[in-house]
């Protein structure tokens, strides 16, 4: 995925995630995300927007900014600085700085091209409290997510997903630990878009909270070797109501 730096400034859509309901930003433009970092010495930039609808709330994040830089062979490092915003029923929509996400990417195994071997990789994610929490820009407090990720690709198909612990405990909220999985399979259409769809579960984040399932679809469409543009859409369909009733991803993304 890729982009220009002029372009950058142009808003984009994420289904990333705050703490709002769902709590971390994964592979744009999908929750789940795959075992491959940037490539050494090579960086990616993205400019996006995302965020989910419940009853009575559309929270999300956007203007949002994602880095993400080769610093290893086979590793990247990783940061998300959002604008956050809460936009509840009845009442004004609040904007600010969001949680800020700092990560490590390693792939410490590579497929094999021809044979059977995937790719393996982990992705462990702290998210810093510089949301205010107040206003429903952030969770308070420091979160983190320590995931592992599985990929194989078989020509024009690419299937990956995985999952992972989040450590979100925090009695002042009423919030616990939980877990995170989902798979996506997706195919290279023609030269310039790619198209695809996930499954993501999520087990209840809060003491009195519920289980989520849900789906999305999107891809990618490359303007050129270094401009690409990013999309997804989809709902729950388990307690969709208080978790998920539609979502959204649009985002930018400039690679070099």
């Amino acid at each position: 995925m890729k982009v220009s730096l002029h372009s950058a400034v142009m808003v984009g859509w994420c289904f990333a995630v705050v703490s709002l309901p769902f709590s971390a930003i994964a592979g744009p433009p999908f929750r789940t995300d795959d075992p491959e970092p940037v490539d050494y010495q090579h960086w990616e930039f993205y400019t996006f927007t995302s965020g989910t609808h419940v009853n009575g709330d559309t929270s999300g994040v956007g203007p949002a900014i994602e880095f993400n830089y080769g610093l290893i062979p086979n590793g990247m490092v990783h940061i998300v600085v959002p604008t956050a915003f809460d936009s509840p029923a009845g009442g004004p929509t609040l904007f600010g700085l969001g949680d800020v996400e700092l990560g490590f990417k390693y792939r410490f195994i590579e497929q094999e091209k021809d044979g059977s071997r995937p790719s393996i990789g982990a992705f462990p994610l702290v998210e810093l409290p510089s949301g205010d929490q107040s206003r429903g820009l952030g969770a308070g407090y420091v979160r983190a997510f320590l995931p592992v990720w599985v990929q194989k690709d078989f020509g024009d198909w690419t299937t990956y997903g995985g999952g992972g612990y989040w450590i979100n405990q925090n009695d002042t909220y009423g919030d616990k630990n939980y877990w995170f999985m989902g798979w996506l399979l997706q195919r290279k259409i023609t030269e310039k878009l790619t198209l695809g769809g996930e499954i993501f579960h999520q087990t209840a984040d809060k003491v009195d909270g519920v289980d989520s399932t849900g789906f999305n679809l999107g891809g990618q469409y490359d303007l050129d070797e270094h401009n690409h543009l990013l999309f997804s859409a989809g709902r729950g369909f388990q307690n969709a109501s208080t978790t998920n009733l539609y979502s959204w991803y649009l985002g930018w993304q400039i690679t070099y």
